[in-house]
C-alpha cells in the first residue's frame, strides 16, 4: 500500500517568528501592584506608537496584575478604564489574579494568597489585612470586606481574564506552557502556574510563547520563548516585549 509522507511544516524561529503584516504588539509583563511603573511605561509605549500612525497596535498584558505593590485597585482601574483608545488590548489571567478570584469565594486560598501579596491587595481596596496564619475568622471577616469593597467592574474583569491569545507566530500566556503538548491542549494550571519544566525546555511549541511570571535581571529572548518579567514591584523595572515583522526589542522603565 502506497501513501505519501506528510511535509512537516517549518519551525518557527526567533528569527522568522512574525506578527500579521501592519501590526506593532506591545507584550507586558508582571505589574503586581506598581500604578506608578505602569503609568511610566504605557507612556514610553504610547511615544513609541506614535511613529507608526498607520499601523495597528496592540496592547498585551500578561497577568500579574495585583499583589506585592501598593496600588493592585488603581491598577485594576487603570487598565479598565485608563488606556490609550489607539490599542486594541487583551489582559490575561496570571497566577495571582487566579488565587484572588478563588480567595472571594473560598477561604481555603487564603493562606497562599495572603502569604505571596495578597494582603498589600486588601490593603488597596482598604481591606484590614489579617496574617496569612489569622484565625478562620478573622480571613471570614477579610473575605467579606473584600467582597463588599471590590466593585463590580473589578470583579468582572478579574472573573472574565482569558488564559491564552494568539498572534501570528507569538503565543503569550503568563507563566509558559508544557513541553510536547498542543497549545490547544494545554491546561490552564499550567498557562498560570509552570515554571522549571518550561523554562529549562528548548522544546518548538509551535510558537514562541511570550511570558511572565519567572523573574529575570533582564528580559529573555531564546528561540522558543520570551520572557519579560523584571520583577517590578521590587526593582522598579516594568518590562515590555515590541513585536512587529520579525523584529523583536524592549522597552522598560529602568
Amino acid at each position: 500500500m502506497f501513501g505519501f509522507a506528510r511535509q512537516s511544516r517549518p519551525a518557527v524561529t526567533a528569527s522568522t517568528a512574525s506578527v500579521p503584516r501592519g501590526t506593532r504588539v506591545y507584550a507586558v509583563g508582571d505589574i503586581h501592584g506598581r500604578l506608578d511603573l505602569l503609568d511610566a511605561l504605557l507612556d514610553q509605549i504610547g511615544r513609541d506608537a506614535d511613529d507608526a500612525p498607520n499601523l495597528v497596535k496592540s496592547l498585551i498584558f500578561l497577568g500579574d496584575y495585583i499583589d506585592r505593590g501598593p496600588d493592585s485597585a488603581r491598577v485594576i482601574e487603570r487598565l479598565i478604564n485608563g488606556l490609550p483608545p489607539m490599542f486594541s488590548t487583551v489582559c490575561l489571567r496570571g497566577n495571582h489574579e487566579d488565587v484572588m478570584v478563588r480567595f472571594l469565594s473560598d477561604l481555603r486560598a487564603a493562606p497562599g494568597w495572603l502569604t505571596y501579596g495578597g494582603r498589600a491587595t486588601l490593603t488597596s481596596y482598604g481591606v484590614p489585612a489579617p496574617a496569612a496564619d489569622a484565625p478562620p475568622a478573622e480571613l471570614a471577616e477579610a473575605q467579606r470586606a473584600l467582597n463588599l469593597a471590590l466593585p463590580e467592574p473589578h470583579r468582572a474583569f478579574l472573573s472574565g481574564l482569558r488564559c491564552q491569545a494568539t498572534l501570528g507566530d507569538y503565543h503569550f500566556v503568563h507563566a509558559g506552557v508544557r513541553p510536547g503538548v498542543p497549545l490547544d491542549r494545554q491546561k490552564d494550571a499550567d498557562r498560570l502556574w509552570i515554571r522549571h519544566e518550561f523554562l529549562n525546555s528548548s522544546h518548538d511549541h509551535g510558537k514562541i510563547i511570550v511570558h511572565g511570571h519567572t523573574v529575570a535581571s533582564e528580559p529573555e529572548s531564546y528561540a522558543n520563548r520570551i520572557g519579560v518579567d523584571t520583577g517590578a514591584y521590587a526593582t522598579h523595572r516594568l518590562t515590555a516585549v515590541v513585536l512587529e515583522g520579525t523584529e523583536r526589542r524592549f522597552l522598560g522603565t529602568a
